[in-house]
């Protein structure tokens, strides 16, 4: 990619000055004049690929020329000081940011992984940017993983898969954690990949027709609905069927995997006309609706979901969405980084929609085992979620697995502290009972009563942990 291409691209979405990208370009370039990857292309390239990811991810200016001088602190001979001076401290916040990351220096499956994650993820709770740098500079790294000796493939790719991959996701940039998935099964399973992949494309090919005969049905009927609209179709990752196979414990043939359609329209209100639609025309599967726009998911994500079954028996998935939406399942919390994008404050609550992982983070920082806060790390990025309802018809979205104390805790901190039990769908539960999707739960609880030690085994939740945990030690039950 040339400079130029870069900045008609950031033009495309952004109206600020490019100066000091320009000058980030031309900086980073002098920077790794003499530097070399092992694929032999000159270092820059990878710069440059890095920039061009965050562009795709539309971020303001700041991040994109931090993205193409993010090895420049750690890998040239340039000082702090002297980059300080530069480029300001927005922007040396962002690249020192990543530069810490980078000196962690992971082992795979150890300890002091767990701690290095923890680390890493502390170290950069003050701008989530950094994060987003971090994951585009790993991407691109993946995209070329080819030219590294086997040994660091495996290292990497282990990695990748088991922490970068979910951070993405519960970041809900989908489409990243897709390809940085489908990389890692390229080389840690590459037998399974290639004879996976090919089977894929073959089945495909066959069901295109087949996915092409539903969309003109289903556009003949929304045509005539004047609700504006367009459908795209969409193909799972090798991956998430390939886990799917390992879970269900059958061949690719025996995996029901469901053609996939999406509807983007321009409101909320037009989801629900086309939902209408699309159930009077083809008959939904009993159980398959759920609507992520009433309740979203913890990483923003949102959109109507059902399957309904076409002319020729075939099961499709449908979601439906609005363009804003749309761009948040793809881009996730980079689709909502609008701040510095020519307006100031073009998204007003971009502080709301971080909110939740601020929250998440600081829990986090309470956790004082390694190994406790890598289990915490997964449990909390699962987004296969339940969805619990309180007596008020209120909905608390849990992870799956969660019990009566995580949803204590959901709701105030008092009632998690005096939990003695619960009553799920008006029956008697006890406080380990793992509750399921649609469940009523009232919690039941007692003046003096306290939590034990034994409910840090019990609660699922990083929130719940931190809490129990607070009481123990103010308590002198736990110590540090």
């Amino acid at each position: 990619m040339e400079l130029d291409e870069l900045l008609k691209k950031f033009h495309e979405y952004s109206t600020q000055d490019t100066t000091v990208l320009e000058y980030a370009w031309k900086y980073s370039k002098e920077a790794h004049n003499d530097q070399k990857r092992a694929s032999g292309e000159m270092y820059f390239v990878h710069c440059a690929a890095v920039a061009e990811i965050l562009v795709g991810y539309r971020m303001d200016q700041e991040t994109v020329a931090a993205g193409l001088m993010h090895d420049v602190l750690e890998d040239t001979k340039i000082t702090h000081d002297i980059f300080r001076k530069e480029f300001g401290e927005e922007i040396y916040a962002l690249v020192a940011g990543v530069t810490k990351i980078e000196a962690l220096k992971f082992s795979s499956r150890d300890e002091a992984q767990a701690e290095n994650w923890r680390k890493m993820i502390l170290a950069t709770a003050k701008d989530i940017r950094v994060i987003v740098i971090k994951l585009a500079d790993r991407l691109h790294n993946m995209r070329t993983l080819n030219f590294l000796p086997r040994e660091k493939q495996l290292e990497i790719s282990h990695e990748t898969i088991s922490l970068y991959a979910p951070l993405a996701q519960r970041l809900g940039i989908f489409q990243l954690k897709s390809e940085m998935e489908d990389l890692s099964f390229k080389f840690l399973f590459p037998d399974e990949y290639q004879s996976l992949s090919a089977k894929a494309q073959l089945r495909y090919a066959m069901r295109e027709k087949l996915l092409e005969d539903f969309r003109v049905e289903l556009e003949k009927h929304l045509d005539g609905g004047q609700v504006p609209h367009r459908v795209l179709s969409r193909a799972k990752n090798l991956y998430s069927i390939y886990r799917k196979m390992l879970r269900q414990e059958k061949p690719f043939e025996e995996i029901q995997d469901a053609l996939g359609i999406r509807v983007i329209t321009d409101s909320v209100i037009n989801c629900y006309a086309l939902l209408g639609t699309v159930h009077s025309v083809f008959k939904p599967v009993a159980g398959s609706f759920t609507d992520y726009i009433a309740v979203p998911k913890m990483n923003l994500y949102q959109s109507l979901h059902t399957s309904v079954m076409a002319a020729s028996g075939e099961i499709i998935e449908i979601q439906i969405r609005t363009e804003d939406m749309h761009r948040t399942s793809e881009y996730g919390i980079a689709a909502h980084w609008r701040y510095k994008m020519g307006e100031k404050g073009a998204d007003k609550h971009l502080d709301e929609k971080l909110n939740w992982l601020r929250q998440w983070i600081e829990w986090l920082q309470d956790l004082s085992s390694p190994r406790e806060f890598i289990e915490s790390f997964k449990t909390d990025l699962e987004l296969d979620q339940i969805f619990i309802f309180t007596p008020k018809g209120e909905v608390k979205p849990l992870p799956v697995g969660a019990t009566p104390i995580d949803f204590a805790y959901t709701i105030h901190t008092d009632i998690g502290n005096t939990c003695i039990g619960a009553k799920v769908n008006n029956k008697m539960a006890r406080i380990d009972h793992a509750l399921k999707s649609g469940d009523l739960c009232e919690i039941v609880t007692r003046r003096n009563s306290a939590p034990k030690k034994d409910w840090l085994s019990i609660a699922k939740t990083a929130g719940a942990r931190s809490h129990i945990r607070k009481y123990l030690r103010e308590h002198g039950q736990l110590q540090d």
